[in-house]
């Protein structure tokens, strides 16, 4: 399997077990079609292995699903040619100005004749349900696309208890004084890259990449009221991220010594190899989480 490159992360608000039995046949109801000619978008669920049936993967108490979503790309200036096109040849025709309904009415008509000609592209977001820590890790580039897919998935399964994860005391300000201090919390490593933001929004922000962070530069900025909102961390020699001060991992990275642990499965053999690399990604991911929230000063109560 290909491991998570992000991971927004969320906490079940009441005690639930999902099962995936049950839950693949919620999923079916929803599953993934493509774009037919006049759809703008397409959005489902999709089987996290391409040669399997099921849409929910499971290993023990852990569950993986894909939602896929297909966009047909129209082009604003594109439209905007078609439209005007049609808006000249008919002012022309009647000799007058068309009104905004008329020209509304138009511009569906364009999209409706652009549609089937339209190229589209398909992007995936997985979510991993971990049921023994009661937690969905999202694997999406921004809050907005996990919100999004939640929301279908609250949708597939009728509700989903589910709140942000978020910690007692703020992210930043921990942060902002593993820097200050130098006081780096055992098993991480600070690596080259932070955001620090100013207090005052006109105070600007500042960032950093292949730089020494804790350095008397990156002191002067926190002396000067900055905090830090982005540090890039090693966990292990195992993990490399970018922690953010809403919580969520970036440009999460595993060692090779990690990725390669299972490369005595034959690869042919598909199913096994994702289960041992799922078994592997999960375990070693919870154990981060965990270490990350007991090094943060432990999460606030829901």
């Amino acid at each position: 399997m290909n491991f998570f490159k992000n991971a927004i992360m969320y906490r079940m608000t009441r005690h639930i077990q999902i099962s995936a039995d049950e839950l693949n046949a919620q999923l079916k109801h929803l599953e993934f079609s493509p774009c037919g000619s006049q759809d703008m978008m397409k959005v489902g669920w999709a089987n996290p292995i391409k040669t399997g049936e099921a849409l929910a993967h499971s290993v023990g108490n852990q569950i993986l699903i894909v939602a896929k979503r297909e966009e047909k790309i129209l082009p604003a200036d594109v439209i905007k040619k078609e439209l005007q096109a049609k808006i000249d040849k008919l002012e022309a025709e009647q000799e007058r100005r068309l009104k905004k309904t008329e020209k509304d009415s138009l511009k569906d008509e364009v999209i409706h004749t652009l549609l089937p000609r339209a190229f589209s592209k398909e992007s995936v977001v997985r979510l991993w349900i971990d049921n023994d820590n009661q937690r969905i890790i999202v694997d999406a580039n921004s809050t907005k696309r996990a919100e999004d897919t939640l929301a279908l998935l609250r949708k597939t399964l009728g509700s989903l208890p589910v709140v942000p994860l978020s910690m007692e005391t703020p992210i930043e300000l921990t942060l902002t004084e593993w820097l200050r201090d130098g006081s780096i919390p055992k098993a991480f490593t600070v690596t080259d890259e932070a955001e620090l933001k100013a207090i005052l929004e006109e105070g600007g922000i500042a960032r950093f990449k292949k730089q020494d962070l804790v350095s008397d530069e990156i002191a002067s900025h926190i002396e000067a009221g900055k905090l830090v909102t982005k540090l890039s961390l090693d966990w292990n020699e195992t993990i490399q991220f970018t922690l953010s001060d809403d919580g969520s991992l970036k440009k999460i990275k595993f060692s090779d010594v990690l990725k390669e642990q299972n490369d005595d499965i034959d690869r042919e053999d598909i199913a096994q190899r994702f289960d041992a690399d799922f078994v592997l990604f999960t375990g070693e991911m919870t154990r981060l989480i965990d270490a990350l929230i007991d090094s943060l000063g432990g999460e606030a109560s829901c």
